[in-house]
């Protein structure tokens, strides 16, 4: 069933953090109700908006990493490729700030 997808260790640990954010947000929402407001982003956002936008980010930032892998290693005169843990760890980063301040 799970055939079609490359299940390496970076991708395996990113799709359990969605599914641990998923479910942490949906407990929390049960337990504090969300109040609409405005951050860094251009429209007012409750806290599963935020994720959402989050996690597309993430998502993003993670295809470009792996898009442009083969071209960061002739720019930059690499021996492989570069990690996919760098864009994972600043993914991550990028998906709690939007989280913290959008």
């Amino acid at each position: 069933m799970w055939e079609w997808m490359a299940w390496t260790t970076p991708v395996a640990v990113f799709f359990t953090c969605i599914v641990l954010m998923l479910v942490g947000m949906t407990i929390w929402e049960i337990k504090s109700p969300t109040v609409m407001r405005k951050g860094f982003l251009p429209i007012t956002t409750t806290r599963g908006d935020r994720l959402f936008i989050g996690l597309l980010t993430a998502a993003f930032i993670n295809l470009i990493w792996v898009g442009l892998g083969e071209k960061m290693t002739q720019w930059f005169s690499l021996e492989s490729e570069p990690s996919v843990w760098i864009s994972f760890v600043v993914s991550m980063l990028v998906l709690a700030l939007v989280l913290r301040k959008g």
